[in-house]
């Protein structure tokens, strides 16, 4: 017997939740398949010390403000579904995960296979899913929210004798006065690090990359032994003898020759790859990224399979390590302009804008209310944008597409159009002479048939309140004002 649906979603994770809900709420035909017995399989053993690291707080009365606090909800217009009415641990405990994303699911009333686990993926006219019992699922558009499955280990001679994050025992009392190397500088190394603080002799944590200020001043302050330490640098082998580890790294910024170090313990927190194995080979979409993530294009969809889509932690591809698509708190936002595309791509429905009088003190108003509100260009900062498109003397407003998407789609590339990001980054008005880290501000670009001709850096605040009628809405209404005038004077005439 074959299932076919119009959508055939693999994982019933935060994403294929999230994806699920816009689905159904659309009344779209589509399945996901969950090979767990609940929603959110992952978080029952990620993280290993199963305290999450996204954080948890009612900040204000406003849900759309609140959602620049709150890193774990998923988007629905139910307010029992929010996160924080589960906790109110700022970092909440992964089993409150569980709990969540299994209420969203039943709530929502999602059409969710659990125990089936996808083992082959081949495509004719259709693509068709095989579990591991043989049923077969057909569907024209499939999209894959698993995340990246599979262990990640770099080109390291040696690193195959470490112990691996997803299996080294979570009991801190194991490494007693040990010295231990933690090989990777993301949240798998972190948390590990943290949970040997009171027992490990020395944590080394270590890779090419630095890091935050919150991590350095976390394993630097004085609540920690001094002899643990953050090293950036290249591992260059690793030997397991009788005695531990012999660890050979090329240290940044030092100035001398590769050095040896001996542990006792070496962790591999070096993250997780995407695992292409089920796909059949004439579908079976490329990799980027040493080979960890599936290429995509900026609409989320295989670079080089149609109708092939990826959805949560996969989607960071397209911001890898500049923005935060790897995450619930960025990937909902990301999700949200997926089902927007495809819904205009295979449905034929406009992406939803609204109107504006295309005059200064209109856009100037609209960019900066939205600016002071917005969750999704707030969290994907850089990497999601509000789109402003000249027709004549009225203007359509759309919000939250892929910058990426803009430029490729017909939204932008005949148009006059201005893009709205909120950006770090410097070349502009700072805080103060000697604020290093910028702050969050809106920069709004002007852009003619494709090609940027102007841009526009609103002037930071520290309390991301960009109302001020001298130093925000007065400059941004003039750059409007001028860009305005320059785009009607390029206007072909009847």
């Amino acid at each position: 017997m074959v299932t076919r649906t119009d959508y055939l979603l693999l994982g019933a994770g935060p994403a294929g939740l999230q994806l699920g809900y816009f689905l159904e709420r659309a009344g779209r035909d589509y399945l996901i398949l969950e090979q767990g017995a609940t929603p959110g399989t992952f978080f029952r053993t990620f993280p290993r010390h199963r305290q999450l690291i996204s954080i948890n707080k009612r900040q204000t009365d406003d849900p759309e403000l609140n959602l620049r606090m709150d890193w774990n909800s998923l988007l629905s217009d139910q307010p029992s579904l929010l996160f924080t009415r589960y906790t109110d641990r700022y970092f909440p405990d992964a089993d409150v995960m569980v709990r969540y994303l299994a209420d969203f699911a039943a709530t929502t009333r999602l059409n969710i296979r659990y125990g089936t686990r996808a083992v082959r993926v081949t495509r004719d006219e259709r693509f068709q899913v095989v579990d591991q019992h043989g049923a077969v699922y057909e569907a024209p558009l499939l999209i894959v929210a698993t995340g990246p499955s599979m262990p990640y280990l770099p080109t390291i001679p040696g690193i195959e004798t470490a112990e691996l994050y997803g299996t080294v025992t979570a009991d801190p009392q194991d490494f007693q006065d040990q010295r231990v190397l933690i090989i990777g500088k993301g949240s798998s190394g972190f948390e590990t690090a943290a949970n040997l603080l009171e027992t490990a002799a020395v944590i080394h944590v270590a890779g090419p990359s630095s890091i935050g200020v919150a991590w350095q001043s976390f394993l630097g302050s004085n609540q920690v032994k001094p002899r643990n330490a953050l090293l950036d640098g290249q591992i260059l082998n690793i030997d397991r003898d009788d005695d531990g580890y012999r660890v050979r790294m090329s240290l940044v910024g030092r100035g001398e020759p590769a050095r040896e170090l001996r542990y006792d313990r070496v962790i591999a927190c070096t993250g997780f790859r995407f695992d292409g194995s089920i796909f059949a080979g004439d579908c079976r979409p490329e990799l980027v990224i040493n080979d960890r993530f599936p290429a995509q294009t900026s609409a989320w969809e295989s670079v080089n399979v149609p109708d092939l889509y990826f959805a949560g932690t996969l989607m960071q591809v397209r911001d890898f390590n500049r923005s935060t698509s790897g995450n619930i708190h960025g990937f909902r936002y990301c999700i949200r302009a997926m089902h927007r595309i495809l819904e205009r791509r295979y449905h034929g429905t406009p992406w939803p804008p609204r109107g504006l009088p295309a005059d200064p003190e209109a856009l100037m108003v609209a960019v900066l209310c939205r600016s002071n509100r917005t969750s999704g260009l707030w969290q994907q900062f850089g990497m999601l944008c509000d789109l402003v498109v000249l027709e004549g003397a009225e203007a359509a407003y759309f919000e939250e597409l892929p910058v990426g998407y803009v430029h490729e789609s017909r939204l932008g590339t005949d148009e006059s159009y201005f893009t709205i990001t909120l950006e770090y980054g410097f070349g502009h008005e700072r805080v103060s002479s000697f604020d290093v880290s910028t702050h969050l501000h809106p920069v709004v670009r002007h852009y003619r048939g494709g090609a940027l001709i102007a841009q526009h850096h609103v002037a930071e605040n520290a309390d991301n309140d960009w109302s001020g009628q001298d130093s925000h809405r007065e400059p941004l209404r003039e750059f409007f004002a001028r860009e305005l005038t320059l785009a009607a004077s390029a206007a072909p005439s009847c």
